[in-house]
Formats: structure tokens, sequence, C-alpha cells
């Protein structure tokens, strides 16, 4: 059996959970906000609010890095894994604020698809985070994220070709190219985070 003469912070993982949660937050109400579309004004100022704790929560787990002697894993991946949280969430904001500043009249089924996507992800990345401190059995969430990016690119592909094949204006061609392409790029960074829990996880099996 081995001791551990310094005991690391366990706080670190805590503070992973409150970020995750923070962004799950986020996602749910960037897909409320395209299902309902009845404020999106007031959605994009409350996802703007998330970003901005995102924010706070990223500054706190940096200080806390700062002076910890003993991480609860390797530093540069602490580093890693709030970075691409954070990422996440400011494609989460971006995307919101585009259909405002696009003045968007009402988002298509594909786009309201793939933030149920993210907010799927944002789930498995949330759950996977609460149980991180095991380093067990996190499988499961990482191999479910990278199902929904695989459903989610086929979705973001077919959108865009149908795009140029169904004759639509130049100009709602690029804002739908645009507003697409956030959300395939929020998907893909949501796989990113799988990608650190994975790495994490397999160097403390």
């Amino acid at each position: 059996m081995r001791f551990r003469f310094i005991p690391r912070d366990e706080r670190f993982f805590d503070l992973f959970v409150e970020d995750a949660a923070n962004v799950l937050g986020a996602a749910r109400l960037l897909e409320a906000m395209l299902r309902a579309y009845d404020a999106p004004v007031e959605r994009a100022r409350e996802l703007r609010d998330a970003e901005r704790r995102g924010d706070e929560i990223s500054h706190e787990i940096g200080r806390r890095l700062e002076r910890t002697f003993v991480t609860p894993f390797d530093r540069e991946d602490i580093h890693a894994l709030i970075s691409a949280l954070d990422d996440v969430l400011d494609l989460i904001e971006e995307a919101a604020d585009t259909f405002v500043l696009y003045r968007i009249d009402a988002p298509t089924a594909v786009a309201v698809q793939q933030a149920a996507i993210i907010a799927s992800q944002c789930e498995q990345l949330h759950e996977a985070l609460s149980v991180l401190r095991t380093f067990k059995g996190l499988d499961k969430f990482w191999i479910e994220v990278h199902r929904l990016e695989n459903e989610g690119d086929l979705l973001a592909r077919k959108a865009i070709a149908d795009l140029f094949a169904d004759g639509e204006s130049p100009v709602e061609v690029i804002k739908w190219k645009d507003v697409y392409g956030l959300l395939e790029d929020t998907i893909d960074k949501c796989e990113d985070v799988a990608n650190i829990i994975e790495r994490i996880t397999i160097k403390h099996a």
C-alpha cells in the first residue's frame, strides 16, 4: 500500500464538476433558445453571463494551481481540461450571438438537432467529471461523446450540401454555413474535452 506524505488537493475535482455544470447549463440554454426561439436576445445575454461565470471558475482553478504543490494529476492536463471546457463555452456563446447578429428569423431543424447533440455531449462530460476522481469506468462517457460527434459530423455535412442544392440566396447560404460551422466546431470541441479526459484516465489506470 502506498502512502501519500503530502495530500493532493481534492478541491480541484469539485471545481472541474462546477465548471462542467456551468457549460452544461449553457448548452441546455442554447438548445432551449433554438427550440422556442421566442426571446433570442435575452437568451444570448444569459449565455454571456454563463461565459463570465466560466471565466471565474477557470481563474479560480488557475489560482489554485499556482499555490498547490501536489495536484490530482499533471498540471498540463489540468490546463488543457479547463481551457477546452472554456472553448466549448465560448463557442456556445458565439453561436447564440450569431443568431442575433445575423437576425435569423427562425432556426432550422438541423440547427436544433446540432444544439441537442451539444447538450447531450455536455451531459456526458459533466457525468464523466463527476466521477473523474476515481479514474475508473469513464470509457462509456467518452465513447458516447465520440458517437455523438460522428452523428453531428454527418448532420452538418448533409446540411451544408443541402444549402447549395436547395437554391438558397447567397446571403442565406453564407449565414447558415457560418451557423452550422459554429455548431459543428462546438461539437468537435466537446470531443476534444472527452479526449483529454481519456488521456488523464489512461495515465492513472
